[in-house]
């Protein structure tokens, strides 16, 4: 009895002493990277930005318009790293356990942080403990998308025909827990209708399935389908914003189309690991803000169908607080999971 004790007892020590060390291992970079910004040596290298998409997808289109001009600020390059597959965990399981010394950053929409937790069970991160948000970019609508095989031209028609089918029509997605796997999860739950879901490793993938016709549709980001639209390769068959977009003013809602109250939008952010100290993050944090309020950017936001946001680090983690609240309660609804 006593010997267990004495096991049970010296087990507690290790584990308490094992997380002392751990603490104390996180101390000094912690102040370091503060003396560094101090002394103003931070940034001295290349800061690595994690996009949990493949190279193409709007993520990444995103990333890469918010990232040099950014790097011209801060006068260091910040390289894209591509981290695609399984709808955003790898790349957010590699970002949030990434050493927080301001020289890896996470830019993400809501699927890995807002809408997988709720469908993952295996992630090995908290979205709300693991990240320090740094600021809000932009958000926008979706398009819901139809190869011209489909016999549908409006939500209407498609309406009946999911109806008169049900569950015999497919729909593709960036993957499970994707936003916009979320956004057909909530169209189906509110207009009661069955689609099957076909998840891929990412948007450029799936896109290109449905122009070949291989999936009949799905919901997009304006920016990376316009072209096909223009060309005729693909239909447009509703927006998923509460009201018409600027860009497409002749789209009408789903909303007003067939499913009152529908609306599902996807935004961009950007966080660091959590513990990165909070005068790289207030740093990172004007950067980013300026570049993103800056009438060149602004543009370019606005031509991929996304308004231009900003913002402090603390609005952002409010929302992605409100965001994580709002994503369990549709995917509860919805009955969405991971296939």
């Amino acid at each position: 009895m006593f010997e267990a004790h004495g096991a049970a007892a010296a087990a507690g020590w290790r584990a308490t002493l094992h997380r002392v060390l751990a603490v104390a291992m996180l101390v000094p970079c912690a102040a370091g990277c503060a003396s560094a910004l101090a002394q103003g040596t931070w940034p001295d290298r290349p800061i690595r930005v994690i996009v949990p998409v493949p190279a193409g997808g709007t993520p990444d289109v995103v990333a890469r318009l918010v990232v040099a001009p950014m790097a011209a600020r801060l006068g260091q390059p910040m390289v894209i790293d591509n981290r695609g597959g399984a709808g955003g965990l790898i790349g957010a399981e590699v970002a949030a356990k990434a050493i927080a010394d301001g020289y890896t950053l996470f830019l993400s929409s809501p699927g890995p942080l807002a809408i997988l937790p709720h469908l993952q069970k295996k992630a090995s991160y908290d979205p709300i403990r693991d990240f320090a948000p740094i600021g809000l970019i932009s958000s926008g609508p979706f398009l819901l998308i139809a190869h011209p095989s489909l016999p549908a031209k409006g939500i209407g028609e498609l309406l009946a025909l999911a109806r008169a089918q049900p569950g015999k029509l497919d729909y593709a997605s960036a993957g499970n827990g994707a936003a916009n796997h979320l956004a057909m999860e909530l169209f189906k739950s509110m207009a009661g209708v069955n689609l099957s879901h076909v998840p891929y490793k990412g948007a450029p993938q799936a896109v290109a399935d449905v122009l070949a016709g291989q999936v009949p549709m799905m919901f997009n980001s304006i920016a990376p389908v316009a072209s096909f639209i223009k060309a005729g390769r693909v239909r447009v068959l509703g927006i998923s914003s509460a009201v018409r977009s600027p860009q497409l003013p002749d789209v009408p809602t789903i909303s007003e189309s067939g499913v009152p109250g529908y609306a599902s939008t996807t935004w961009f952010g950007l966080l660091a690991p959590a513990q990165t100290p909070r005068q790289i993050v207030q740093r990172l944090n004007e950067v980013l803000a300026a570049v993103v309020q800056s009438a060149e950017l602004r543009g370019q936001l606005e031509a991929q169908g996304h308004d231009p946001a900003g913002g402090t680090p603390e609005a952002f983690g409010r929302y992605l607080r409100e965001e994580f609240a709002k994503y369990a309660q549709v995917v509860r609804q919805s009955g969405a999971r991971i296939d």
